[in-house]
């Protein structure tokens, strides 16, 4: 087996999409845009007999104060076959490289399914369950189904709600990189009433933009009567489109114009050739209490099957440091924080 590095975007993304599940934050672009923000991207490829076997697009980002780095794998590594014995090798790639950085950990996040026996074997090699970073649930929907049958899929509520947009005027359009400063403030609106933090714009301009411009993001935007009621912005990567920014404005709630919107996004994902649309996002436990539940009955309701991953893994290499990052500095941060009166909730990093 031979693991070399590639450097060429083209490259690199052409391999991504030879897997049998390729993810967008696996990509040469977000590589790049994480640099953008401090982070050292390296892509990994681990060949046997010519043949790609593993691929990770691996983050490296130092520590104030510890003086160590902590690496990361985003929604990866990508593995050829969903056997274990790929998965082990993998892992061993994995965790010469956190040995060799002198890292604190290495985290990994893999699109898993929650019930294969992946979480055995990663414990068996001594990786341990860590802190999600990305959602480790989420809802698909099946695009392979014509648009009637996909739409008899839905709830009656979901059906009935995408055609009264339909007749009281609501239109959805294609955005361009004219339209991301509009609906970034109406994304940041939305984190207001929503509880969640936002970037600074700038950071938000880089990710769409990127990937506009490589033909991998897709903005569109609902309206009505000339007012900006709803957007959103998907990500695709060969089989998969990916609703991860969405944003809603408080006004005309009652003209439905995220429902119609979301259908507007899967008729564009099936059009151009994905076969599954990934809701980006759901309950960790599916019960009303969750902070998810309310987004989760409005994604439920076009069809999709929720479906459980395996979650966030870490590798660690150096114990006490690992302890100091996990859990003395983020206690230390929410206090000061706390005590400037600043929110202590922290974003998804997307």
């Amino acid at each position: 087996m031979n693991v070399r590095e590639i450097h060429d975007g083209g490259e690199w993304n052409r391999l991504l999409l030879s897997f049998p599940r390729p993810h967008i934050l696996q990509s040469f672009e977000w590589g790049e845009i994480k640099r953008a923000i401090g982070w050292t991207p390296r892509r990994l490829l681990l060949e046997e007999e010519g043949q790609a076997r593993v691929a990770a697009l691996l983050l490296r980002r130092e520590t104030p104060f510890l003086g160590a780095p902590v690496l990361y794998v985003p929604k990866g590594p990508l593995l050829a076959e969903d056997r274990p014995a790929c998965l082990e090798t993998a892992l061993a790639m994995l965790e010469k490289e956190a040995r060799r950085e002198r890292a604190i950990f290495i985290k990994v996040d893999p699109d898993i399914a929650a019930e294969d026996v992946a979480p055995e074997v990663l414990r068996r090699r001594g990786w341990r369950r860590g802190e999600d970073v990305q959602f480790r649930n989420t809802i698909l929907v099946d695009l392979q189904a014509d648009e009637e049958t996909l739409l008899s899929r839905m709830k009656p509520k979901t059906r009935y709600n995408i055609r009264l947009a339909e007749r009281r005027g609501v239109r959805v359009r294609v955005g361009t990189t004219a339209d991301l400063e509009a609906f970034y403030e109406l994304y940041r609106e939305t984190g207001r009433r929503d509880g969640f933090l936002t970037r600074p714009y700038p950071y938000y301009r880089q990710v769409w933009r990127t990937f506009l411009e490589a033909g991998w993001g897709h903005l569109l935007l609902a309206e009505h009567e000339g007012d900006l009621l709803a957007g959103l912005f998907l990500l695709h990567f060969g089989p998969i489109a990916w609703y991860m920014y969405g944003a809603s404005s408080g006004r005309k709630r009652e003209h439905m114009p995220n429902h119609l919107l979301q259908w507007e996004a899967m008729r564009w994902a099936k059009a151009v050739g994905c076969t599954t649309y990934d809701f980006w996002g759901a309950p960790d436990q599916l019960r009303p209490s969750d902070p998810l539940w309310g987004v989760y009955r409005f994604k439920a309701g076009f069809g999709g099957c929720f479906t459980s991953h395996i979650g966030a893994y870490d590798f660690v290499v150096r114990p006490a440091l690992y302890l100091a990052f996990s859990w003395v500095i983020p206690r230390l941060l929410a206090l000061w924080r706390w005590l400037r009166g600043e929110p202590t909730l922290m974003t998804r990093d997307r």
